[in-house]
C-alpha cells in the first residue's frame, strides 16, 4: 500500500515503525494509502532544517525570491490536471472543483510574485516636530500553518506563498485525511528553486499540532476554522 511520508529538508522523510493513519478514497470508502504521523521529535527535525535554511533565504533580495515564486506558479499550472486528480482521489471533490481549489491558491502565489513591491516600507517626514517616521518589513524566521481537510491546495498556498516570498521558512501541517497534494506542492516548490528546508511538510494529529504550538522557534502559526474543521 502507498505510504505518504513527511517532506523535510528537501526530501521525503520516513521513519520505520512510525504511527500511521488511513487515507480513504471517498468514492469507494476503501483505504487507498497510509500517512505517517509525526511526533514532537519529527517536528523538531523540521524546525531545525527550517532554522538552518532561513537566514540565507531571507538574505536574498526580494526580486530573486520572486523569481522562484514565478517558477512555482508555472509548475503548478503545468501540473494542474495531475494535482486536481490527486486532490479528487483523496478529498472526493469532482475534478472541476479540485481545479478550482488549486486555482484559488494559485491566485495567491501570483500575488506573492509581486513581493518586491509589497515589501516596501513607508516613510513619513515631519510626523511630529523634528520627527520623521519610517517602517521596515522583515521576515519573522520560522513560521507554520495548520490547514484543514476541506481545501487541501487552496489554504496551504494561501499561507505558505506570502510567508516564503517574504523570506520566512514555512512548516506546513496539512490534514492527515488528504495529505498528498500538500506534499506534491512542496516538491514543486523545490523544483522551482526554493532551497531545501524552506518548506517542510509534517503530517499528524493532535500530538504534532500541540508540538507546533509549543515550539519556541516557531514565531507565528496560521490556522483555519474551529477545532472540528482544523483538526
Amino acid at each position: 500500500m502507498r505510504l505518504i511520508s513527511h517532506f523535510i529538508d528537501g526530501t521525503a522523510r520516513s521513519v520505520p515503525d512510525a504511527a500511521k493513519g488511513p487515507v480513504f478514497n471517498p468514492s469507494t470508502g476503501q483505504v487507498q494509502a497510509q500517512v505517517e504521523l509525526a511526533d514532537a521529535k519529527m517536528l523538531n527535525e523540521a524546525v531545525a532544517s527550517a532554522k538552518a535554511a532561513q537566514p540565507a533565504w531571507a538574505a536574498l533580495n526580494p526580486q530573486r525570491r520572486a523569481r522562484v515564486m514565478f517558477r512555482f506558479k508555472e509548475l503548478i499550472e503545468r501540473d494542474m490536471d495531475t494535482l486536481a486528480g490527486m486532490l479528487s482521489l483523496e478529498h472526493g471533490k469532482v475534478v472541476e472543483d479540485s481545479r478550482g481549489d488549486i486555482q484559488r491558491g494559485l491566485d495567491v502565489v501570483e500575488f506573492a510574485c509581486g513581493i518586491p513591491h509589497l515589501l516596501k516600507g513607508e516613510y513619513t517626514e515631519g510626523a511630529g516636530p523634528g520627527i520623521d517616521v519610517y517602517s521596515m518589513r522583515q521576515p519573522l524566521g520560522v513560521v507554520a500553518g495548520i490547514t484543514p481537510f476541506n481545501f487541501p491546495a487552496m489554504i496551504p498556498l494561501w499561507m505558505l506563498a506570502p510567508a516564503i516570498a517574504c523570506g520566512n521558512a514555512f512548516i506546513l501541517k496539512p490534514s492527515e485525511r488528504d495529505p498528498s497534494v500538500p506534499v506534491r506542492l512542496a516538491e514543486l516548490a523545490l523544483e522551482a528553486g526554493l532551497p531545501a528546508g524552506i518548506l517542510n511538510v509534517v503530517h499528524g494529529g493532535k500530538e504534532v499540532v500541540d508540538a507546533i504550538l509549543e515550539q519556541p522557534e516557531i514565531k507565528a502559526v496560521s490556522f483555519v476554522g474551529s477545532s472540528d474543521i482544523a483538526a
